[in-house]
């Protein structure tokens, strides 16, 4: 009875070897990147100074949320909360949306917090002006 032949990994094996572990170390970072749901634009955009408040503050975001743990608020310059406490979920189910009455001039803060359906949670906020 004959014995097997012991395998002997060649240089080329041995740099495939390595490629292939890089290759999938290069994928699971990728996908750890890209594991929250980021804000990618808003209505009124961030920083925006408009003449008059649009009837929706909405918020796109990177990632489909879960409606249950995202959630979006308006509050007035004094911290007051001034939006209609309606945060709903667009059918994309990537954007967020609340509504608000005819504001008056002056400074306005959006807060937010999402859970993206990969259960990663953001959090964030931002500043928009209503001119006279």
């Amino acid at each position: 009875m004959m014995s097997p032949k012991p395998h002997r990994c060649t240089a080329l094996e041995g740099v495939r070897n390595v490629l292939r572990a890089l290759a999938v170390a290069a994928c699971v970072h990728a996908g750890a990147a890209h594991a929250h749901a980021f804000l990618e634009r808003a209505t009124p955009a961030v920083g925006a100074s408009v003449h008059a408040a649009p009837p929706k503050v909405t918020l796109r975001f990177t990632q489909r949320l879960e409606a249950a743990f995202s959630k979006v608020q308006v509050l007035d310059g004094q911290g007051k909360r001034v939006d209609k406490d309606d945060g709903a979920l667009g059918a994309d189910e990537t954007s967020l949306s609340v509504s608000v009455p005819a504001l008056p001039p002056g400074r306005y803060v959006v807060k937010w917090r999402v859970l993206s359906v990969d259960t990663h949670v953001t959090e964030g906020d931002f500043a928009f002006q209503v001119q006279p």
